[in-house]
């Protein structure tokens, strides 16, 4: 009887020490800031939404302040991550480090950004990298108003344009890609930070063009028509290419395929909540990014995404540039020197 009770005690100090899942998250209790993209923002909140289920002591913000407006917020430090759907800008860097703001930049998935027009459209199928310059470089503002400017033969009719804010990383990659220089473009376009505004902009109107995120275009594909893009390289034999999970994994969707961010406060790096929302993150990536339409990476890509948060490598993989084409194992597996 005495051999009995002594087991069962030893028995209950065990397992009184034990931190059992259930203990942890009831346990974990705070807030997660985060704003920024809005072409991250699905992914965010999908994360969001889960990580609160399995820690109902938490809360996760999301703003969708845009790119550049989510990175004010943050190197202003008032938020522990960055949404973003570009990397950091040299003036970016310059204002996190003004206030001792060290961050760091996790990839998350992939995107192909679609261009798209009414589903009344019969005759835009494919557009020419130099017909998207056409029509959207700076000097084109009030000079190419109508279809026919862009190619012979298509509707001697006004063509109406949106897109995204200037403060959209969305913009700046776009620009970056079909102009040839980030925030420049024409101004006289129906602009949103809220991709759902340019959906019904687009749905609603038999001669618009615009721009934005895979995703959105996803959840729309009733009301909206992409348009396939031709980088004019005769060298990769594709041609005229649509944005898929294929074509932007494989590399062939250029050169509007480009990754998508985050950016954690290094400070907040050790805080129980954030650092486990960040893991949470990164777990679930590959399922949820799928879910909300973007593309997810490799195996391998996010095992090197995953050793750069454990590690707190701060600094970002895009100094020198954007890279435009890159892919991010390269990039990652390139920075481990292997």
């Amino acid at each position: 009887m005495r051999r009995t009770t002594l087991v069962a005690a030893v028995l209950t100090a065990a397992l009184s020490s034990v931190a059992w899942p259930h203990d942890a998250a009831a346990a974990l209790e705070g807030t997660v800031a985060l704003d920024g993209s809005s072409t991250v923002y699905p992914i965010s909140e999908a994360v969001g939404e889960e990580f609160q289920k399995a820690n109902p002591r938490t809360k996760v913000t999301i703003g969708i302040a845009g790119t550049g407006g989510g990175f004010k917020r943050f190197c202003n430090g008032e938020t522990d991550v960055a949404n973003a759907s570009r990397p950091i800008k040299q003036s970016e860097i310059e204002a996190c480090a003004a206030n001792k703001v060290d961050y760091i930049e996790l990839p998350i998935a992939y995107d192909g950004l679609t261009v798209m027009v009414n589903p009344s459209n019969g005759w835009a199928p494919c557009m020419t990298v130099a017909e998207l310059k056409t029509l959207w470089a700076p000097e084109a503002q009030g000079k190419v108003t109508k279809w026919s400017q862009v190619r012979a033969g298509w509707p001697d009719k006004e063509i109406h344009l949106f897109g995204p804010g200037v403060d959209s990383g969305t913009y700046d990659y776009f620009t970056e890609a079909v102009v040839g220089k980030q925030h420049s473009s024409r101004g006289d376009f129906q602009s949103s930070e809220d991709d759902n505004v340019l959906v019904q902009g687009i749905s609603n109107d038999p001669l618009a063009l615009g721009f934005f995120g895979y995703a959105y275009y996803a959840e729309n594909k009733d009301k909206l028509k992409l348009v396939g893009i031709d980088d004019g390289n005769a060298a990769n034999g594709e041609g005229c290419v649509l944005p898929t999970p294929e074509t932007v994994e494989k590399g062939t969707y250029q050169p509007l395929a480009r990754p998508l961010f985050i950016y954690v406060r290094a400070s907040k790096a050790d805080d129980p909540v954030v650092r486990a929302f960040v893991e949470s993150y990164l777990e679930k990536a590959p399922e949820l990014v799928k879910e909300v339409g973007y593309i997810p990476f490799n195996r391998e890509a996010y095992g090197l995404v995953k050793k750069r948060f454990e590690e707190k490598k701060t600094g970002t993989l895009f100094a020198t540039s954007s890279q435009v084409g890159i892919t991010i194992t390269q990039l990652l597996a390139r920075e481990r020197g292997q």
